[in-house]
């Protein structure tokens, strides 16, 4: 027989009514034995459901927020996590189970009766690891319900029930409906898991990126898994803390955690050509932190294909600086297209090495050291100037700043 402890709350069960059941995530994962790192519970009320939230806020001066004043849902905010209370919907928990997306999810449990309730058999489901729908209606009235079985079926393993997968594509074009940013929740998902490509490309074959992503085809689709492929390259390539340290890796459980792994995930869904691919994101609402990251990788994909014979240490000075902090999204997605692969590790290890002077240059001078000792006035030539310093530098032709300023003065000259 199962039973959840009540220890699991963050707050006392008396304050919880005896009717209250607690649904969703929670009761699926404790089910499967899915270990969290955060709390997220959701409770539904029969009633008072936003005095109770309040009552428990007030009693452990927490967080408090009502999320849907209309709909009777507030969230309490404690330290471990998130506590969601939402108005019953319909006359029985039941009925309120009936409204919702798949079977798993429409569990629910009572602390007081130690009761697990399940009129859906979505314990069936949890055992054969199906997604399956409730009603085609439910899916209807909340078409981001479509996204979210390719999402679940990513993060718990799972297969889509095929009567629900072909309801998916046929209500595919509903998708138009759902506002962008709750598109991009979804689709962040799937890019920072590691199964999250091949849902991704599931979900292309059944109609629901194309609206997004006007462009995509089956290249993208095969460059995103190539990406996977190239992750499992750096990862037999480098050591670990190295590999960490490239992506910015803190969760050595998934690698998919890193943003700038996501991000090279992402640059293979937008179009190639960097006007349409700008819209596509931003028609997602995604940040001007990821535009330019996707943006600027897209712009220098090209550069490697067309340079790969004449590797100048100018070109690759300019290379790194430019890239800056999304070189390892370029290397990532470079690898991917199998664009000259030995040299790009190459490249890898010279932006690992914080010394290196190619990846990591350290000006010998400075704008105010050519002012005061040349007496250069300020102008845009004094950042060339600066840029010619430190090119060489990284061509070993000065190593100290008295060379760097005596160069700096011979370049001025034979500009003349």
């Amino acid at each position: 027989m199962f039973k959840l402890s009540s220890n699991i709350l963050p707050f006392n069960l008396d304050l919880l009514p005896s009717a209250a059941y607690l649904v969703g995530g929670m009761v699926r994962d404790t089910l499967l034995n899915y270990q969290r790192n955060y709390l997220d519970l959701d409770f539904v009320l029969p009633e008072f459901t936003i005095e109770t939230a309040k009552k428990i806020a007030d009693k452990y001066n927490t967080g408090f927020v009502v999320l849907d004043a209309k709909r009777n849902i507030a969230r309490v905010v404690f330290e471990q996590g998130t506590v969601d209370f939402a108005q019953q919907e319909g006359d029985t928990i039941e009925q309120d189970l009936r409204r919702r997306d798949f079977t798993i999810n429409a569990i629910a449990y009572n602390f007081y009766q130690q009761k697990l309730l399940d009129p859906l058999n979505g314990l069936e489901d949890l055992a054969t690891k199906t997604i399956k729908m409730i009603s085609i209606k439910n899916l209807e009235d909340d078409p981001l319900r479509l996204l979210r079985a390719y999402r679940q079926a990513a993060q718990l393993n799972f297969t889509i029930e095929e009567k629900t997968r072909q309801t998916i594509i046929q209500l595919s074009p509903l998708i138009t409906q759902v506002a962008p940013e709750r598109v991009q929740t979804e689709l962040n998902y799937l890019l920072g898991n590691f199964r999250g490509s091949q849902w991704l490309v599931y979900m292309e074959q059944d109609g629901l990126l194309k609206h997004w992503f006007p462009e995509i085809n089956d290249h993208n689709l095969q460059l995103l898994q190539e990406i996977d492929s190239s992750v499992e390259l750096l990862l037999n390539q480098l050591n670990q803390d190295d590999f960490n340290s490239l992506f910015k890796v803190y969760d050595n459980q998934n690698m998919y955690s890193s943003i700038l792994i996501q991000r090279a995930r992402l640059t293979c869904l937008v179009s190639n050509n960097h006007e349409i691919a700008k819209q596509e994101l931003i028609n997602l609402k995604y940040s001007n932190q990821d535009l330019k990251a996707v943006l600027n990788v897209l712009s220098h994909l090209p550069w490697l294909k067309k340079n790969k014979q004449k590797l100048s240490l100018r070109k690759l000075y300019f290379l790194f600086l430019e890239l800056g902090d999304h070189f390892p999204i370029f290397a990532l997605v470079s690898l991917a297209k199998n664009i000259h692969n030995q040299f790009i590790l190459k490249l890898i290890h010279h932006y690992l090495d914080p010394q290196d002077k190619l990846a990591h240059p350290v000006p010998l001078i400075t704008g105010h050291d050519l002012i005061n000792q040349l007496n250069i006035k300020p102008s845009p030539e004094l950042g060339q100037l600066l840029t010619e310093v430190s090119i060489a530098q990284i061509e070993g032709k000065i190593d100290n700043k008295e060379d760097a300023l005596k160069f700096a003065k011979d370049y001025i000259t034979n500009l003349k």
